[in-house]
């Protein structure tokens, strides 16, 4: 058994789409990050970076104690290890797949998360840094788009860990979309990515888990003004 320290974000879908994919089993243990419930020291155990997801593995492979994991590309990892699924087992096909999760790691993921907070979330208006994001974020998804031409996946021609982590960091912001009409290959694959049963029940466990409300002062300072050393 699994247990799944989660909020629906792109990150934390990334860890519900492997999990459902994979058959396994798991229990969700909703982490409020505006409510701060990333801070609380129970949390901060498993979780030393104060972010979601965690994961904790009742069951490893070694047959030990319960592993705990944080980050959700080296999440990824491990349950990929664990399971054998989602990543090919030649040198080559694992390398392929391990640089395009960092990639994401690295580079869409944190790029397009810069690009929303100041698009969506930021006090102030700042020309400089919308524009700087929003080209990067352009960039990242015309090295993703030449990569994906003549492709049905992301690397190594299966459907891997790479692509569960790319998918939910495309677009993911409603109130400031990006226009992808020109990166035709990325628009094929994360519909057809979409229309795979299992991601479909992925996202939809944000209905049940997401707590819909608008963004209050508190929250904001909870999100993006608290004190790194924060512990309760």
């Amino acid at each position: 058994m699994i247990d799944l320290h989660y909020w629906p974000t792109p990150n934390g879908h990334k860890i519900t789409i492997f999990l459902e994919e994979a058959g396994l089993d798991y229990t969700i243990h909703p982490v409020d990050i505006g409510a701060g419930d990333q801070f609380k020291a129970e949390y901060l155990r498993i979780s030393p970076n104060n972010k979601m997801p965690a994961i904790v593995d009742h069951e490893p492979g070694d047959g030990g104690p319960r592993i705990s994991v944080f980050e959700s590309g080296a999440i990824l990892a491990y349950l990929a290890n664990k399971t054998g699924r989602f990543v090919p087992q030649d040198l080559r096909g694992r390398t392929d797949v391990s640089q395009w999760l960092h990639w994401q790691i690295g580079g869409l993921g944190p790029m397009t998360g810069q690009y929303g907070h100041f698009h969506v979330y930021a006090p102030e208006d700042i020309a400089y840094a919308k524009d700087r994001y929003k080209r990067e974020v352009l960039r990242l998804l015309g090295v993703l788009d030449r990569q994906l031409e003549g492709r049905e996946f992301i690397a190594a021609d299966m459907f891997s860990i790479a692509d569960m982590a790319a998918h939910p960091w495309i677009n993911p912001y409603t109130k400031a979309p990006l226009d992808l009409t020109e990166f035709a290959n990325v628009r094929r694959w994360h519909d057809a990515v979409a229309r795979r049963p299992a991601v479909k029940r992925a996202y939809a466990l944000a209905d049940r888990y997401g707590a819909k409300r608008e963004m209050t002062p508190e929250m904001h300072k909870i999100l993006f003004g608290t004190p790194a050393n924060t512990t309760a």
